[in-house]
């Protein structure tokens, strides 16, 4: 079966994302969209080039808006990164300008009858996969974001690093907002066949540092070179083949929790019917505030741009 992706938004993150999926051969025909005709031919052309020696080919199409209706993947990468050059670096920052993006790339989707899953990256996270599942109607299963995959990615090689072990051999969450709210679920991870809280006793490692470091650690790599690519765009690229290849994979990506009647990070099992199982985790009591208090802040914020947006609507028919 043909596989097929979109990328829509080609800055650093979008073309990282359209070069492992062409280095890696993960999918056959890749349609790539950018505001920005002359960037997003160029990066086309360069993705070519690179082909003939790659042991892969895949089929490339620009900006055309046809390819939408078949794809089995689209990828949101849209952004302003310098926007989040903040003292607290909150990817908040990049709101004013996504959240007028995103109805646009969501009326482009709906009128090309696109019925396939929808990966958001575009930050914030948490608002923008709530607003792109309420502008498309898609279902809630088929509409997810990267959410605290990076997150926990960072945590876990934070750990390994502490513990001088490789971060594949750490198990454990980062939950909630991909944001500020987010928090580590220590009673989740595991390592060296224990909890890391018995282990960390034992090995006199303080987690909240730990933690913070984690924390920081997207902060530090936009500090060095003002944008961040490898990471998430390898989350992205995860969550994508999980997709194509029904793996059925448990991973913590942003999806639709009832519970807290808002989209944020929390485990699921990912195949090619998106969304296919929600864990449910015997959290601490300190840690269920946490995810309260971070579900709360993303529910408030969605909210405030709804009612943005609805009277934005009254003043233009007046």
């Amino acid at each position: 079966m043909t596989r097929k992706v979109a990328v829509i938004g080609m800055g650093h993150v979008g073309a990282t994302v359209a070069h492992y999926l062409v280095a890696c051969g993960f999918t056959d025909d890749l349609a790539l969209y950018d505001t920005n005709e002359a960037k997003v031919r160029a990066d086309a052309l360069d993705l070519r080039d690179a082909m003939a020696n790659l042991p892969y080919h895949t089929n490339l199409t620009v900006n055309d808006d046809s390819q939408l209706a078949d794809c089995d993947v689209v990828v949101s990468t849209l952004g302003k990164s310098k926007l989040v050059d903040t003292p607290d670096h909150d990817r908040f920052a990049e709101f004013k300008f996504t959240r007028t993006q995103v109805p646009l790339v969501a009326k482009k989707l709906v009128d090309n009858g696109f019925h396939g899953k929808l990966v958001d990256v575009t930050n914030p996270c948490d608002v923008i996969t709530s607003m792109y599942q309420k502008l498309t109607g898609l279902p809630k299963e088929h509409v997810l974001g990267t959410g605290t995959l990076l997150d926990s990615a960072r945590m876990r090689a934070c750990v390994g690093e502490a513990l001088n072990v490789d971060s594949r051999s750490v198990v454990g969450f980062n939950l909630g907002e991909h944001g500020n709210s987010q928090f580590t679920a220590w009673s989740t991870v595991r390592v060296l066949g224990k909890q890391v809280i018995d282990l960390a006793k034992e090995r006199h490692v303080n987690l909240a540092d730990v933690e913070e470091r984690s924390r920081q650690g997207g902060y530090m790599v936009y500090k060095g070179k003002k944008y961040t690519n490898y990471g998430v765009a390898t989350a992205a690229v995860r969550l994508t083949n999980a997709l194509l290849s029904d793996a059925r994979t448990e991973m913590p990506v942003s999806n639709y929790r009832e519970e807290y009647g808002t989209y944020l990070s929390y485990p699921a099992v990912v195949g090619r019917d998106g969304v296919v199982v929600q864990l449910q985790f015997d959290l601490t009591a300190t840690e269920q505030k946490k995810l309260a208090t971070s579900a709360k802040y993303i529910k408030d914020r969605v909210k405030a741009e709804e009612q943005r947006a609805a009277s934005n609507k009254v003043q233009h028919k007046s």
